[in-house]
């Protein structure tokens, strides 16, 4: 059964590596007739993103903090909340980083 598995790793793996982007996809460009939509999502990326946004995350962290360490705050939920927040802000670094690596 292991066999079989790292086979078909091995006989996939040339596919995967010599894999090029496909010619027809316009990088950086929005389709035509999507300005509303695009403008819509750049108002929800600022509103989660902005300066309200980010004074919330700050109090939020900095109150799970006091209670996990005050022993009234489960330590695996505070650190999901934490980790949420990193994911959050950080999402633009982490996609461009996927982006840059493919």
């Amino acid at each position: 059964m292991k066999t079989d598995r790292f086979t078909a790793f091995f006989a996939a793996l040339p596919a995967l590596l010599l894999a090029a982007p496909v010619s027809a996809q316009t990088a950086g460009q929005n389709p035509a007739g999507s300005g509303p939509i695009v403008n819509a999502l750049s108002w929800i990326q600022g509103t989660l993103l902005g300066n309200v946004a980010t004074a919330v995350a700050v109090i939020a962290v900095a109150c799970v903090g006091f209670m996990m360490l005050s022993g009234r705050m489960n330590w695996r939920f505070g650190a999901t909340v934490i980790l949420g927040v990193f994911i959050l802000f950080g999402a633009a670094t982490i996609v461009a980083g996927i982006q840059s690596a493919v």
